[in-house]
């Protein structure tokens, strides 16, 4: 049965690559480099009916006769099955969403060109290759697109991210035109001429013609988010339960930051006598006033890469002084997050693809944006004031992301790798942020601890807006209130998670699912390992594992059975 099934993922990883040739690339399988993925009805009927097949051979496996580690890679791999063929059939973000096919020709030169990982002649020659097929794939998606289901904000943020790709040919392919052998330059400079005319075509289409006729709902039905619920979040938890441990959660820290902010204050106001009964909103502006302390300690627009280094630099020296996690040798580069990507987050960590396991991680930033007002880009900085970078830092580097991701790309299961867990890897990330100050980082730093838990308390509001706007239905006025006054975001940030809770649904629950079940699993743990229980062996074994769903993490860790549903 083993031999069977490792047969079965074999080839389905296999046709992956083949059928998503830029996703090959990014997981870092550079035999498709020169190819650019098919997005047309003939594409998805295929991919369909080839996830129905191999879904078909899984049913003649007698999964309880599989390994441990097999059994739940055969688990992943149903579960990525079922999931592709709802997403073309039930889902159909293809007719609806323009972001499916904005980020596919900005990836496919990105991948390309922003890693060594073969000669520079050799990815201009794939970079041009795909050049010369952007036409076709922005036929494709006019093709595909259906303007009435298009919702309004989709379609304006696809306006800025194609936007974007100009910039991106311009910084990668541009440059290097004339150190090329003159045959080289002319196929690269003809590709890129090729492209643009593309870029400006499909911008001309999405102006004039998709922005004026989206008119399509952002919020999915309740149908459809508890389906990508279940399959995005592969957990026990169910949004009724989820959304119960975030209301609870919320009054936990506010209660947890306002004995912080009376502690605060007391330091900056000598003569402060806290109201012995103070009302919950006596209590959130006392919270409010203490972390104006932390928003006046900002750095510049300019300097919010320079400061991220610096929070790279304290926070790997604490964890390496600390052994919570092992470093990795592999560099981090912090870098300007590139504007094809922007609109949707505000930072990201881009490690080195599963198949690829060597170069460097970027951890990327977005600046404000140029078009904002002056009020706007100080609601940024603020929001991202130096102790908020630090911990920015420490969910997507140190010992976040980056530590966690190049971790996983060391498991044996290619199949893991590739089909991995977004709930585990943010929730390892969410937890890490807790954890540094729990082991002393920055001791004695009361408003350090007071900006964690105000991040803390990001992940359960990013859960309890995503059931709101998809569930409950609510307006953007409720949303602003809720990341404004109950979760003390700057303007600024509470308006781009709100975006982004438009643009998506079930990512923003990742986060606080995540964290409380890897909080779950550090107390069974604890409780089972007793006395022999160890910090970092603790974290070794964690990530061990790849980055499977966190219920089979724990399956894994404890000796658990496997689960299958």
């Amino acid at each position: 049965m083993n031999t069977t099934f490792t047969e079965i993922a074999e080839r389905y990883l296999e046709n992956l690559l083949e059928t998503y040739p830029v996703t090959a690339t990014c997981l870092g399988d550079h035999r498709y480099d020169a190819h650019l993925d098919e997005s047309d009805q003939a594409a998805r009927d295929l991919a369909a009916n080839s996830a129905k097949g191999f879904l078909s051979e899984l049913g003649k496996v007698e999964h309880p006769e599989l390994s441990r580690d097999n059994q739940v890679d055969f688990a992943l791999l149903e579960q990525a099955l079922r999931k592709e063929i709802w997403q073309i059939e039930t889902l159909r973000e293809w007719e609806w969403n323009p972001l499916v096919y904005s980020g596919l020709p900005g990836n496919a030169i990105y991948s390309l060109m922003s890693r060594d990982f073969a000669p520079l002649e050799d990815r201009l020659a794939h970079a041009a290759s795909r050049c010369r097929k952007f036409p076709r794939l922005f036929e494709q998606a006019r093709a595909s697109l259906i303007p009435e289901l298009v919702p309004s904000i989709h379609a304006e943020t696809a306006i800025e991210q194609n936007k974007g790709i100009l910039q991106l040919l311009e910084a990668f392919l541009v440059p290097e035109l004339e150190q090329l052998p003159e045959a080289l330059k002319a196929d690269l400079a003809d590709a890129i001429a090729i492209a643009r005319q593309a870029v400006e075509s499909q911008q001309s289409w999405l102006e004039t013609e998709l922005f004026p006729g989206a008119k399509g709902n952002p919020r999915i039905s309740e149908t459809l988010f508890r389906e990508k619920f279940d399959f995005d979040l592969f957990s026990t938890l169910s949004p009724e339960e989820l959304r119960a441990r975030a209301e609870s959660e919320m009054t936990n820290l506010h209660q947890e930051m306002y004995e912080l902010s009376e502690q605060i204050y007391r330091e900056h106001h000598s003569e402060f006598s806290p109201s012995p009964n103070p009302t919950p909103e006596e209590k959130k502006e006392l919270i409010r006033k203490c972390l104006e302390f932390a928003c006046d300690d900002a750095p510049s627009a300019e300097g919010v890469v320079d400061a991220a280094y610096h929070s790279l630099e304290i926070t790997t020296d604490f964890v390496r002084k600390n052994e919570l996690a092992p470093i990795p040798d592999a560099p981090v580069e912090i870098i300007l997050m590139p504007e094809f990507r922007r609109g949707v987050s505000v930072a990201y960590c881009d490690a080195p693809g599963p198949l690829e396991r060597e170069g460097k991680t970027f951890y990327a930033v977005s600046p404000p944006p140029k078009d904002w007002t002056e009020e706007q880009v100080q609601s940024f900085l603020r929001e991202y004031n130096h102790r908020s970078l630090h911990n920015l830092t420490v969910h997507e580097a140190m010992p976040g992301h980056y530590v966690q991701l190049l971790r996983s790309n060391e498991n044996s299961s290619r199949l893991r790798s590739v089909l991995s867990s977004g709930t585990f890897i943010e929730g390892w990330a969410v937890y890490t942020e807790s954890m540094m100050m729990d082991e002393g980082f920055l001791p004695g730093d009361l408003l350090m601890r007071l900006v964690v838990k105000k991040w803390n308390l990001r992940g359960v509001a990013n859960a309890l807006l995503d059931q709101m706007i998809h569930l409950d239905g609510i307006d953007e006025a409720t949303a602003m209130d809720l990341m404004v006054n109950d979760a003390f975001q700057e303007e600024r940030e509470a308006a781009g998670k709100y975006r982004r809770s438009l643009l998506t649904s079930v990512q923003l629950s990742t986060y606080f699912a995540g964290y409380m079940e890897v909080v779950d699993i550090r107390a069974e743990t604890e409780k089972s390992w007793g006395s022999r229980f160890e910090l970092k062996t603790f974290h070794e074994r964690l990530m061990a594992f790849g980055s499977p769903p966190p219920i089979f993490v724990k399956s894994l860790l404890l000796d658990e059975a496997i689960c299958y549903e």
